[in-house]
């Protein structure tokens, strides 16, 4: 049998100085992080700013860009729980970023964030959240911080930018830049889960951007593209943070082959252009996995094995890159890369309420892929597209607050 999850008394009774590391050779990483030559040096740490609450011993630490700000490198992404003990151990193990969304659990994360650290010295975290741009982004942004029970924001976000177009537009950047002249947000940035590369290069050309969320994993088919730009963006100054390292957690629809999420988070944040990331953590077994992680980034021959489960045992996974690739080859141009999301968001997290809301947004016809007797798209993961949108297109029909 598997050992028992832990709750949050076991979790603070086995100590964050119990918590064991690999201590294995690190071994050969994909060979664009190979010819990385920034490294993780006490020397180097030592000349860093403090981090917010101070610097916990064994961690790891980076600068955020240009911002000033210093991170271990996992912090904790506030999307799938409302657990206040989970949120407020990782706050007090030394994990001080908290990622949430206005629309995450449909405003829930940021109430429970706004308990947690109510009361908390001011300077002792950093959150982060994300509006998407638009009619109601002001109106948004302060029911955001109502929720928190902040009076600004450490970083704030326009939220899933897919196009050059989107982060450049005066509407957006005029409507952002705003919210940090008023104080609302110390610095502003913008998350991509697709075309990364051109939106990053987009957020450089823009001048006015302090921070990129990205998509970053070992399975994405363009990473050198990914790495360069963000290779361009750090040289710039601008802070980037890592969000999808875990790649949808689980290789499988039925959750029998997971995916090795502590090596995954190792590969991720061995690019040091990168200074943190923000995986979900729903459970106290996570976050002390992750508290592993955020001392020791060495690779296991084992745990790069684990990686390429998926290429030996032939599992496409769950996670959808965004690559859109497939949009030119559907004839009836449905939104793929977003239904794909929502078919991650149910099987891969268990969190048919995200889902359900990509779904319900989208609002396709009761059968998307009616009339075409074959599906002509060819997925990069060799995902079986119309099973896949077909199956997920069915939460349309749920009522909504059946997740509430």
């Amino acid at each position: 049998m598997g050992k028992s999850p832990l709750n949050r008394r076991e979790f603070l009774k086995a100590g964050l100085t119990g918590l064991a590391t690999t201590g294995a050779a690190a071994a050969l990483l994909a060979d664009e992080l190979k010819k990385q030559k920034k490294t993780d040096k006490p020397a180097d740490k030592n000349k860093l700013p403090e981090p917010p609450g101070g610097r916990q011993e064994g961690f790891i630490y980076r600068a955020l860009g240009k911002t000033g700000i210093v991170l271990p490198v996992v912090c904790m992404g506030v999307m799938n729980t409302d657990s206040y003990e989970l949120v407020r151990a990782a706050l007090d193990a030394g994990l001080v970023h908290l990622d949430t969304a206005h629309n995450y659990l449909r405003g829930r994360s940021e109430e429970v964030i706004g308990q947690v650290v109510k009361g908390r010295p001011r300077d002792s975290f950093v959150v982060a959240t994300k509006v998407p741009p638009g009619d109601g982004f002001n109106e948004k942004l302060d029911l955001s911080l109502k929720r928190l029970g902040l009076d600004y924001l450490d970083i704030l976000y326009l939220h899933n930018l897919t196009k050059r177009d989107i982060a450049l537009a005066p509407e957006n950047m005029a409507m952002i830049e705003a919210a940090k002249k008023s104080g609302k947000a110390r610095f502003i940035g913008v998350t991509t889960h697709a075309n990364e590369p051109e939106v990053i290069r987009a957020a450089i050309e823009a001048k006015i951007y302090d921070v990129v969320l990205v998509g970053y994993n070992f399975r994405k088919d363009y990473i050198k593209e990914l790495n360069a730009a963000i290779e361009e963006a750090t040289s710039a100054g601008l802070g980037i943070i890592a969000m999808k390292t875990l790649a949808g957690g689980f290789w499988d629809k039925q959750r029998t082959q997971p995916i090795n999420t502590k090596a995954a988070l190792k590969w991720a944040m061995n690019n040091p252009n990168i200074t943190t990331a923000v995986p979900g953590m729903t459970t106290f077994d996570q976050l002390k996995s992750n508290l592993e992680v955020v001392k020791d980034l060495k690779l296991t021959e084992q745990e790069l094995q684990d990686l390429k489960l998926g290429q030996t045992a032939n599992l496409s996974g769950l996670y959808c890159q965004g690559c859109q690739r497939c949009l030119p080859q559907c004839p009836k141009s449905l939104p793929i890369p977003d239904m794909m999301r929502a078919y991650m968001y149910a099987y891969g997290y268990r969190n048919l309420q995200a889902a359900h809301e990509v779904v319900t947004e989208l609002n396709l016809p009761d059968n998307p892929c009616g009339g075409c007797d074959e599906c002509s798209v060819n997925c990069a993961f060799k995902f079986n597209v119309r099973n896949r949108l077909v199956d997920i297109n069915r939460l349309k029909t749920v009522p909504g607050d059946f997740f509430a």
